[in-house]
């Protein structure tokens, strides 16, 4: 991992980092693409959602749904030791969020009651990747919001290998007793999800993470539809003094790298003394790692350490790049935090490894990415809430305000609008 000390040196790399993406002529194919995908989909319906599985997927698909009978037979292929860690999991998961309840609400003012009717979505989808590898936690992390929230259907698309869902996939969605759940993936499932076709009901909003494909079609059907985020790759920001133990903080910055070879991972640090042993230390665990070409690709594309004067400039630091994880491994975390303000979540202390956020701690995983910290919130049961306002006035309050209505109609050019005024004044 490079090792950064100079302002400038630090705020190239910073720069560097905020503009990770893919080239523009790569961006530039893939919209092409899933341009195509989304439009015929929408034309088409199932005939060009089977054409897509099988050119991308190379799956023949010959239903859509997934039985409930085939989700039991592969669900029951799980040993019990990870059926227990996916029960208290999910346990763990609905008990934090049953804390993000909103209720509707009201109050009155000079005769006028006012307030927010807060109901739960009626329809949401859920996007579960199946690529690179099999994600049963993003079935906790993503469907119990949604149940917790009140939502009455839940839907699942989940890309099957061979046609067949995977063991640790379907145990999840059998433990949550989802029913409906489709075969497909991709940008394919996404216009599925957002437009409908013959077997599949359209959705008022799709949540999920995907590979850059099925981020650019959530990218691309937002606004028809409701979505969680548009997320990106994964980071990890460690701020940590010369108490930190760099074995910890090594492993820490490993977990996180090893997702791909866009993942950041950063160490900022006021100790030139741990700055060197967490290097070392990196080298060292970096040997026995099966995924060590990604690893290394990632660290050396968009990993450093970087050693400031003092912490409160790490602090500084943090803020500006808004991570989608920080982890405070300092003598007194609780110092730092009232002033850390742009995180997607806060691991503080040595003992809280990023990894029990994305497994077992309760708080949702699916968080913010390439600084939208600044101005988004981790996925919570508040996504898949709505709220309607509600006015319910009677003469005395219309009385109250028309002139000031009827004012701004005038100002704003809006005779009509004053109309709806003045033609109630002569019955008051």
């Amino acid at each position: 991992m490079r090792v950064i000390k100079n302002r400038k040196d630090i705020q190239r790399f910073l720069k560097r980092l905020s503009e990770r993406s893919m080239s523009l002529e790569r961006l530039k194919e893939v919209r092409q693409v899933v341009e195509r995908v989304v439009s015929d989909v929408r034309r088409h319906g199932d005939r060009a959602v089977r054409r897509y599985t099988e050119r991308f997927d190379r799956v023949r698909l010959k239903d859509f749904l997934i039985p409930k009978a085939e989700i039991d037979t592969s669900a029951r292929r799980v040993d019990r030791g990870f059926l227990d860690a996916l029960k208290e999991s999910a346990r763990r998961i609905r008990v934090f969020h049953e804390f993000q309840k909103e209720h509707s609400w009201y109050f009155s003012d000079n005769g006028m009651t006012l307030g927010q009717i807060i109901r739960p979505l009626h329809r949401v989808g859920v996007y579960v990747p199946g690529g690179k590898a099999y994600y049963p936690s993003t079935v906790l992390m993503n469907v119990i919001p949604a149940q917790v929230a009140g939502v009455e259907e839940i839907m699942l698309c989940v890309p099957c290998h061979d046609d067949v869902i995977n063991p640790w996939v379907a145990a999840a969605i059998r433990l949550l007793g989802i029913r409906e759940v489709y075969r497909i993936g991709g940008a394919q499932a996404i216009a599925a999800m957002a437009y409908g076709t013959e077997t599949i009901k359209r959705v008022d909003k799709i949540v999920g993470p995907g590979n850059i494909y099925v981020t650019m079609a959530k990218k691309m059907v937002f606004g028809d539809v409701g979505i969680d985020m548009i997320a990106g790759p994964s980071e990890i920001l460690i701020i940590a003094d010369e108490h930190a133990n760099p074995e910890f903080v090594a492993s820490d910055l490993l977990g996180q790298a090893e997702h791909d070879e866009m993942a950041s991972a950063i160490l900022v640090t006021d100790s030139a003394a741990l700055a060197r042993r967490v290097r070392t230390e990196v080298g060292r665990q970096l040997k026995g790692l099966k995924r060590r070409e990604i690893v290394e690709s990632s660290l050396d594309r968009y990993g450093a350490i970087i050693i400031t004067d003092n912490l409160m400039d790490a602090v500084d630091i943090a803020n500006q790049i808004a991570p989608e994880h920080l982890e405070i491994m300092t003598r007194s975390s609780g110092r730092y935090l009232p002033r850390l303000k742009n995180a997607g979540a806060i691991f503080a202390g040595e003992w809280t490894p990023e990894t029990l956020g994305d497994y077992a701690a309760g708080p949702n995983h699916t968080l913010p990415t390439g600084g939208t910290a600044r101005f988004s919130s981790p996925l919570g049961v508040y996504d898949f809430m709505k709220r309607t306002s509600i006015i319910h006035g009677k003469k005395a309050s219309f009385k109250a305000l028309s002139d000031i209505v009827e004012r701004f109609a005038d100002i704003e050019g809006l005779e009509a609008h004053g109309n709806t005024i003045r033609v109630r004044k002569g019955k008051v």
